[in-house]
């Protein structure tokens, strides 16, 4: 019997491995919610996430500069362009989008800040279990720091911190996240934007999670 549980301590300690970097799903279909330290921004939205194909949907409501804004966007990362999508009038506005592609995923140099159940840990369904990663990214303009959060199975993402010289502390929140596309279609340019030329960057965009890179 001592030998039985011995064998059963020895089993769990094996299964009780070190969390390690990871990718989220390639395809993610949900919400989240993104606020910056100076208070400028403050938007929630619904995604659709595709990394097999790089491309993203957003469709944000919020404030930026204490003006409020609805902003439509898909962002076509292989195709080098981005839509601007009003449905109201049926118009598009085609522009560049001149950054690279980056992954929902934990850079291989991360570490471990700590594994912790959000919920409850006192029955089964009450919580989930999260690892929180730091760490540094060099980015085009400089570096910046981040602390990322992410289910321990399936490595989906719940929350970002991100610090920039330019944005400081920007906050993103995902929930209400989907394995998969939802709606497909949402990742396709409407009939309407077949006809868009390609216009001239016109000034900043409010900064989304996404964008940042």
């Amino acid at each position: 019997m001592r030998a039985l549980v011995l064998f059963a301590c020895l089993s769990v300690g094996c299964l009780a491995q070190t969390p390690q970097q990871c990718r989220s799903p390639p395809l993610l279909t949900g919400s989240l919610s993104v606020s910056t330290q100076s208070e400028k921004l403050m938007t929630f939205a619904k995604y659709s996430y595709d990394a097999l194909g790089k491309r993203i949907r957003l469709t944000e409501f919020g404030s930026y500069n204490n003006k409020t804004f609805h902003l439509d966007v898909l962002l076509l990362y292989r195709e080098g362009v981005m839509y601007k999508i009003n449905y109201r009038n049926h118009t598009c506005c085609k522009k560049p989008l001149n950054v690279d592609f980056h992954p929902l995923a934990i850079p291989q140099n991360a570490s471990l800040l700590g594994q912790v159940v959000l919920g409850s840990s006192s029955g089964p369904g009450q919580g989930v279990l999260v690892n929180t990663w730091v760490g540094e990214m060099q980015l085009k303009k400089g570096t910046a720091k981040y602390m990322s959060t992410v289910t321990e199975f399936g490595c989906v993402p719940v929350s970002t911190l991100f610090h920039t010289d330019r944005h400081g502390w920007v906050v993103t929140s995902f929930f209400n996240n989907v394995m998969g596309l939802v709606d497909p279609q949402r990742l396709i340019p409407p009939p309407f934007c077949e006809g868009a030329q390609l216009e001239e960057e016109d000034g900043e965009d409010p900064v989304t999670f996404f964008s940042l890179f």
